[in-house]
């Protein structure tokens, strides 16, 4: 249920098949803040990377250092790169074209090979999809996805944007919020990325939003804040696969992953600035439905 006030309340229901109920039952919540666990990689000039995945994607987040470079070779897939913060200075090779960041953007890398370099100590967020093999099991919870969750749909990406792969920035800060649009949206073939308004101080815990999704997973990153992900599994006809509710206090940065058909919303408990970027991998048709509420429809189309 959304609160009125919410852009939310006005999204119309997809038809959806009903949860499967698997032997394993509904997948379990997952959680991770990423200084509190040892990177995966450390790079000779000290960056750090800690990769967390979903059914259908890797996130990767690397504090990287001034100077040092993430690359990739032969890139089969596009990919996106995230920058979340105020004074980041990132420079982000493709082929020949490349572009420099100095605010929050969404970065859309195409195939082929590429560089991110930093200018100075910056956090860099990329996002890939399942059919890039080779990083899927540097994942911490990689065995947790060792078979896939029934309830979740498989990636069918969508259609290749209109122009073509190239690089493409967009500057998430030049957009202002705006009443009766959710956040901001940005959508690729393979992923949904919304930045959600930034929260000042906690949440009005008599307006959240508890709601649900049929089949697909949302992974929430939080960048700045504290919160709470209050999460409720349904039941099904086997006891043994019930749960209490779940009330993960979570920091930054971290990320937290919510299954399929779940019960869920979160509250931002910080008494500073609080920020949540939602992630969907493939991207949603509910929100898509909504005219102007995906900032870059025009570059990629809907099926």
């Amino acid at each position: 249920m959304y609160d009125l006030d919410d852009p939310r309340s006005v999204l119309i229901p997809l038809n959806a098949a009903p949860p499967t109920q698997s032997k394993s039952g509904i997948a379990e919540p997952e959680s991770v803040e990423f200084h509190n666990e040892e990177p995966a990689d450390v790079s000779a000039a000290g960056s750090s990377t800690w990769y967390f995945r979903g059914q259908n994607f890797l996130l990767a987040y690397t504090n990287l250092r001034a100077g040092d470079s993430l690359a990739r070779e032969e890139q089969p897939y596009e990919y996106v790169v995230l920058l979340t913060e105020k004074a980041t200075n990132v420079t982000i090779t493709a082929g020949k074209e490349a572009t420099e960041v100095r605010e929050p953007a969404l970065v859309v890398v195409p195939p082929g090979t590429s560089t991110v370099t930093a200018g100075r100590d910056t956090t860099v967020i990329r996002l890939f999809d399942l059919r890039t093999v080779d990083l899927m099991n540097r994942a911490s919870n990689a065995d947790s996805y060792a078979e896939a969750h029934p309830n979740v749909s498989p990636l069918s990406p969508w259609p290749a944007p209109t122009d073509g792969s190239r690089l493409r920035t967009y500057f998430v800060d030049r957009v202002p919020a705006e009443r009766g649009r959710f956040g901001r949206i940005y959508r690729t073939s393979s992923f949904m990325v919304n930045f959600l308004d930034v929260q000042e101080g906690p949440r009005d815990p008599e307006k959240l939003s508890p709601h649900h999704h049929d089949d697909f997973e949302q992974c929430s990153l939080s960048v700045d804040g504290t919160w709470v992900h209050h999460i409720r599994t349904p039941w099904t006809s086997k006891r043994s696969q019930w749960r209490d509710d779940q009330h993960r206090l979570v920091g930054s940065p971290s990320v937290t992953i919510i299954p399929p058909p779940t019960v869920h919303t979160s509250e931002a408990v910080g008494s500073g600035t609080n920020q949540l970027i939602d992630i969907f991998c493939p991207p949603r048709e509910d929100f898509s439905a909504k005219e102007g509420w995906v900032l870059n429809a025009e570059d990629y189309p809907q099926p």
